[in-house]
């Protein structure tokens, strides 16, 4: 029911806040892109029934291909990929001509896979070596091979692995070396970039970005000036759809700036407080099915893609308030985008298939429990 309401909000705040982009480049033909994104919410709802239907023990296998078909992808995009706004994160669909974020695919075939390790290695979590590094490897490699591109997304997801590691129960202290050997990296990484600036450009916009930030310029901090400008028009209730005037200025109300366009329109109570409740209901519920599921794998699986999703909709809120510097994350199910509508479904999806297994009630030697309809009911 949340991503029901999600995918509506999203069709009405998208078709209001398109004219811009319309006039630039479809002759103000709005329908055209209202149309596409309709496609793709639909086509997303219909991926994400057919997950859930999937027995959600299949990830963790499937997982195993997955790993390493994402870390080829991401090489293929750094060396192959369509460069937009001077990174390279995409691989374009040659039939359906539509780009494809491949870190998309990563962040949920690494989070399944975690999810896995952390299954089969509990025995082993007393050595740093033999419990905690096979899985830290896929992790550093994934998060590295994201990072030239999209830092946000490679911290992001960074930490939702740290957040399954802590909750499947890897030691305190091993949990700190990561941490110490993250910082190492991250360090040497900007001396890199400091001494070889042609080998990674976009440390320098993470730079500016950051800087900016800390100090309030407002030439540029730009989206975010003409967000809060938005929301402070917006005001505490709603004057309806279709009457915001940040459209015309604020850049991508449609995608990284719709929380704020949303708030200009239905205000800080109906826009801004329901939409952020919608995704604390999500991650309610989810969390709840976490603590129900029978299997380790499930709870983890349940847990690490809720929060993927849950930390995304936060970030992209503290941007529109200017709690944190821009990021570029959209806001799941909400925002306009494309294959990145799909895999947030698949996600969901995933979450689904455990809530069903759980629902109908999981085959474990010595345990018979009947789970209440309720239970499914967990997105």
């Amino acid at each position: 029911m949340v991503c029901l309401i999600l995918g509506l909000v999203s069709i009405l705040a998208v078709y209001s806040s398109i004219s811009s982009l319309a006039y630039k480049y479809t002759e103000g033909n709005t329908f055209y892109y209202l149309f596409k994104h309709g496609i793709m919410l639909i086509t997303g709802f219909v991926i994400m029934y057919f997950v859930h239907k999937i027995n959600y023990r299949y990830f963790s296998r499937l997982s195993q291909i997955a790993i390493w078909l994402a870390a080829i992808l991401l090489i293929l995009t750094l060396l192959l990929g369509v460069n937009l706004n001077d990174a390279s994160r995409w691989i374009k669909i040659p039939l359906i001509n539509q780009n494809f974020q491949t870190s998309d695919f990563a962040k949920i075939a690494l989070i399944a896979y975690v999810a896995r390790m952390l299954t089969l290695r509990k025995e082993f979590f007393h050595s740093f070596k033999e419990g905690l590094l096979p899985i830290l490897i896929p992790i550093v490699i994934i998060c590295g091979l994201i990072l030239p591109a999209n830092f946000s997304t490679a911290a992001m997801l960074f930490m939702v692995c740290v957040t399954l590691l802590f909750v499947g129960g890897i030691p305190f202290k091993h949990l700190v070396m990561v941490f110490a050997i993250a910082g190492a990296g991250f360090a040497l990484l900007l001396v890199l970039s400091t001494s070889f600036p042609d080998l990674l450009p976009r440390v320098e916009t993470w730079k500016t970005r950051l800087l900016s930030y800390e100090s309030g310029d407002s030439e540029a901090n730009y989206q975010v000036e003409h967000a809060m400008m938005a929301i402070q028009s917006g005001g505490v209730f709603p004057t309806g759809p279709g009457t915001g005037d940040s459209r015309n200025y604020l850049p991508h109300p449609y995608s990284d700036m719709i929380f704020a366009f949303i708030i200009e329109e239905y205000g800080t109570i109906i826009g801004g407080c329901g939409l952020l409740l919608l995704y604390l209901i999500f991650l309610y519920r989810a969390l709840r099915l976490a603590r129900k599921c029978e299997r380790n794998f499930g709870s983890l699986l349940v847990i690490g893609m809720s929060f993927l999703i849950a930390f995304q909709a936060f970030i992209n809120m503290g941007v529109a308030v200017s709690l944190l510097p821009v990021t570029g994350q959209p806001l799941p199910l909400v925002s306009m985008g494309g294959t990145s509508i799909w895999f947030t479904c698949i996600a969901v999806g995933m979450i689904l298939s455990v809530s069903r297994s759980v629902y109908e009630g999981e085959k474990i030697p010595g345990v018979n429990r009947v789970k209440k309809k309720k239970d499914y009911a967990v997105a």
